[in-house]
């Protein structure tokens, strides 16, 4: 059997493995691609579709003003714009905490560019007459939106090939190891590649490999609940989210352009890593369906035509893990997005390529070294 060699090679082809390979291939750096089904088959291929910046963790702002700036260009830089859409992100809320939530998150926000406008009840019903009588305000991010999941992981993937990347699909890797020259990484028929830099963007399973270096993460995997509903005339323009920490009512919701409702959120189930297996529970469905009446009561009669869910990997302290390797040199991560990675994902892509080729990356990302894990060593009694 014949071994394959590069520069880099990137265990997991998600949007952020594929995005590195492009962006790593931008760079002249030569890399190897390797995924076990498809090219964005997993969570980067059946999340919601969310580009937002609004709600984010403060520490993430600037990798996805980086990623958001991406989104942009995705026509010029991969011949693909995956269905993005300039929309705006609505986040709404009941209660007067919800409103509180809001207007710190706008303060807080502003040193990055977001532009985010505090609504309240008189301005968020006059501007989106079609919200429940139970909203009483809303903070609105112009410059966000939401793209197609489903496109662009392989949109990345094909520019990535035609830069002259080794992309293998249907390959599952059975084992990952350190030698003298570099990495060598078997895949389950035999066939090798080698190259003195892995990068880890395996999503969920990415923890598997990092234990196997000594660098366990805590990573808890789950489904989202996902639905969309039958088609119908188009009206409602921004992605809309529920600013709440009660998960029960923290439904999100977008229209596509064709019409139909896709929505999410309000529950998380247990997945099968082994079988690759995420199931939806009616139970959820139905619960969102109601959640999605209270924000907009005209969508009670629609029709749900089709549920699904996927596997994401949430961590500990709800970041990801970004960054080099603690234990071993040459060896990078990038997983645990807590399922918040798509719209992060070109960025991620774009910081990882950076790092790799240069040793550096002008985006902060050193909080979420996976050294932040490690267990300190129980002294001897």
């Amino acid at each position: 059997m014949s071994t394959q060699r590069a520069d880099v090679i990137i265990i997991g082809g998600g949007i952020m493995g594929a995005a590195t390979a492009f962006f790593l291939r931008k760079r002249g750096v030569s890399v190897i691609l390797l995924e076990r089904g498809l090219i964005g088959q997993q969570a980067s291929g059946v999340n919601f579709g969310n580009v937002r910046r609004q709600g984010r963790h403060l520490d993430q702002m600037p990798l996805a003003n980086r990623s958001r700036e991406i989104w942009g260009k995705l026509k010029e830089l991969i011949g693909d714009d995956a269905e993005f859409l300039l929309s705006g992100h609505l986040r709404v809320g009941y209660r007067p905490e919800h409103v509180g939530r809001m207007e710190q998150h706008v303060l807080d926000t502003n040193p990055y560019g977001l532009g985010l406008q505090m609504l309240n009840a008189q301005a968020v019903h006059k501007r989106f007459p079609y919200l429940g009588k139970d909203v009483i305000a809303g903070s609105y991010a112009p410059n966000d939106g939401h793209a197609n999941p489903r496109l662009a992981a392989p949109a990345f993937g094909r520019a990535a090939v035609r830069e002259g990347a080794q992309v293998y699909e249907n390959t599952d890797i059975v084992h990952v190891e350190k030698e003298s020259e570099g990495f060598r990484v078997t895949a389950a028929d035999g066939r090798i590649f080698r190259a003195p830099v892995a990068l880890v963007t395996a999503g969920a399973w990415a923890n598997r490999i990092s234990t196997s270096f000594g660098e366990p993460v805590p990573v808890l995997p789950k489904g989202p609940q996902m639905a969309v509903t039958e088609p119908v005339p188009y009206a409602i323009a921004p992605v809309i989210g529920v600013a709440t920490d009660q998960m029960a009512e923290g439904i999100y919701f977008r229209q596509v352009t064709r019409g139909n409702i896709v929505f999410g959120g309000c529950a998380r189930e247990e997945v099968d890593l082994d079988r690759r297996r995420a199931c939806v529970n009616p139970r959820n469905t139905l619960h969102q369906f109601r959640e999605l009446q209270r924000v907009v009561p005209a969508l009670k009669n629609l029709s749900i035509i089709r549920v699904w869910s996927g596997i994401e990997g949430y961590t500990e302290d709800d970041r990801p893990v970004i960054g080099p390797s603690t234990r071993v040199p040459g060896l990078y991560y990038a997983f645990g997005f807590n399922g918040e990675g798509f719209q992060l994902g070109p960025g991620v892509g774009d910081v990882m390529a950076e790092l790799i080729h240069t040793g550096a990356t002008s985006t902060p990302i050193g909080q979420y070294h996976i050294g932040r894990f490690t267990r300190p060593a129980k002294s001897a009694a």
